[in-house]
């Protein structure tokens, strides 16, 4: 990577860091190209150099904590599985594997958690749940012989929720409680045919 490419990524890291500190204290449409620029140190022309619109930096933002978030999940070496081809064993996300990792970086980034989980639609969570249901979920039930993609769909909305519904009582509770307890309540939670 050049100085100058370097450089570049660096200046959009720091307004990345601005739209995530000013969405926990006021809602994205308040947002100005002022205030961002304010937070990150930047003039008006940089943040224009990079980005059309606060919604096109936040969708940047969006991606960057994506990548952020699968990068953790590579320090554990965890490799997620082709989900049209695996055994069911194989899949199972609601499994102290993949959930401690996951609730480790939710206990290290509670913030940025809270201020996600407190602007679901400014930050496209439908979209989000679409791709996420069409390329994971999906495959997922067809190997478990659950076929008719309205059902499909009303038990992946039916888990998803529930979970981010304990997660978010987790960080409300400032992650005091035990992580170990937060996985056996997220694993009891869900029917036991599912994990079979």
């Amino acid at each position: 990577m050049g100085k100058s490419e370097a450089k570049y990524q660096n200046t959009a890291l720091k307004m990345d860091k601005a739209m995530l500190k000013l969405l926990e204290i006021k809602d994205f449409l308040e947002i100005s190209v002022a205030e961002i620029c304010r937070e990150a140190g930047v003039n008006r022309s940089t943040f224009y150099h990079h980005y059309l619109n606060t919604s096109e930096l936040l969708k940047e933002t969006q991606k960057e904590i994506m990548k952020d978030f699968a990068n953790y999940f590579n320090n554990y070496s965890i490799k997620f599985p082709d989900f049209s081809k695996n055994k069911n064993d194989e899949f199972l996300f609601i499994s102290p594997k993949y959930l401690i990792p996951y609730l480790e970086y939710v206990k290290e980034h509670k913030k940025l958690f809270k201020t996600y989980l407190s602007n679901l639609s400014t930050f496209g969570v439908d979209e989000a749940y679409n791709d996420l249901f069409e390329y994971v979920l999906k495959p997922i039930f067809i190997r478990m012989g659950v076929t008719n993609d309205l059902i499909m769909n009303y038990m992946s909305k039916f888990y998803l929720t529930g979970i981010t519904s304990i997660v978010d009582e987790w960080i409300n509770r400032d992650c005091q409680d035990d992580m170990l307890f937060i996985v056996e309540i997220i694993i009891a939670c869900i029917p036991q045919t599912t994990q079979q």
